[in-house]
């Protein structure tokens, strides 16, 4: 069954330097015309999948959805409750960039049944953020946090990164201790990767960015001391949450669970099969318009495939990988990799250590074979 849905709105006020999500500014963009052309493929998708839809979660991402004005944004969440049930949805999330919501907005976003807010903040230091390119300032992030809190969103996430070019770790304890401070309900912290397709990768390919994994990993053992101090706990590589506040949306992606996207770039998963939206917006309504497809040429999920993706993905968890998925030529890499205290053997599953975490990757290649 399908219960898991993506929308991905990709509408930005700035193009942030970093980020390898398709996005654009939305310059002469209709924007009345792409709510309803998101719409339409809904429409279309649940006439298609009726017997197969049992939606259980909701994801709103970007871009920046709340790019869109309170007009637009009403107009797509009523419609998504109008076509497909969401009486069964525990989880309704929208990513939030600050200066993009007002009070009106989020209490509008409440009344249509959103559940939790994904709040991107990145850091509290003035410095990162000009690195970033981002457009906030510290207190407009936080102004924006107390604005989601006293609208009655009952579950707020606060994303940040580290290992930023020129961020010291004094500004990434100062980033932690500020977002305790708050006492979000969920914390996302990831570690900077260089993606192709960014200013950051080219930046670091003439040599004027480098990466250091003695560095990351002094990063991510901050974020872990202080997080798990706090009460957090560290369900994913990237990802705290309080009890009772884990992402299920996104722990749907980490389990390999079937999904359905909506909008241009939004990848879907089901059954054997993958496929991607044509990440071009105007084509992308164009094709709606003309009762056309918008999927690209997509992929089988072989086994192989599968496997692997397992490997990737559920060794980040907290529940780790099933031990039965080792081949027995990798016995003895699993054996080394206890023995150098990298992993451990729990209720059948591989979990990782405090010092086999930040290897995640590097460990899943070599357990793989």
């Amino acid at each position: 069954m399908i219960q898991h849905l993506y929308v991905h709105i990709p509408f930005c006020h700035r193009i942030c330097p970093y980020c390898s999500f398709y996005k654009h500014q939305h310059g002469s963009t209709d924007m009345a015309g792409f709510v309803e052309a998101v719409l339409a493929e809904a429409q279309r998708e649940q006439a298609a999948r009726a017997d197969r839809l049992d939606l259980r979660s909701v994801y709103l991402g970007g871009g920046t959805p709340t790019a869109l004005s309170e007009k637009h944004m009403e107009r797509l969440l009523s419609g998504l409750r109008e076509i497909f049930d969401l009486s069964q949805v525990t989880e309704y999330t929208s990513e939030v960039n600050p200066r993009t919501i007002t009070a009106s907005k989020a209490a509008m976003m409440l009344s249509q049944g959103l559940t939790r807010i994904s709040l991107g903040i990145q850091a509290w230091d003035e410095a990162t953020l000009k690195t970033l390119g981002r457009d906030h300032a510290p207190a407009d992030a936080e102004e924006t946090y107390r604005l989601l809190r006293n609208a009655g969103f009952s579950s707020v996430s606060l994303d940040l990164m580290f290992s930023i070019p020129g961020q010291s770790l004094d500004a990434w304890r100062g980033t932690l201790e500020r977002t305790i401070a708050l006492q979000p309900d969920h914390i996302s912290a990831y570690n900077l990767n260089y993606e192709e397709d960014t200013e950051f990768f080219q930046r670091l390919r003439k040599g004027q960015y480098r990466e250091d994994e003695g560095r990351d990993a002094e990063f991510f053992y901050l974020a872990l001391d202080l997080l798990e101090a706090a009460g957090y706990q560290h369900y994913e590589i990237s990802n705290y949450a309080r009890p009772g506040f884990r992402s299920a949306h996104n722990e749907s992606y980490w389990l390999g669970e079937e999904y359905l996207g909506l909008g241009p770039s939004a990848y879907s998963t089901i059954g054997v099969q993958r496929w991607q939206n044509i990440p071009d917006t105007a084509a992308y309504m164009q094709l709606i318009q003309t009762g056309q497809p918008t999927a690209q040429p997509g992929e089988e999920l072989t086994e192989d495939r599968r496997r692997t993706e397992r490997f990737g993905l559920e060794l980040r968890t907290v529940r780790g990988l099933p031990a039965s998925l080792i081949q027995p030529d990798q016995q003895r890499m699993l054996t080394t990799l206890e023995s150098e205290g990298l992993l451990t053997l729990r209720d059948g599953h591989i979990i990782l250590t405090r010092h086999g975490k930040p290897l995640v990757d590097s460990i899943a290649v070599a357990l793989m074979g």
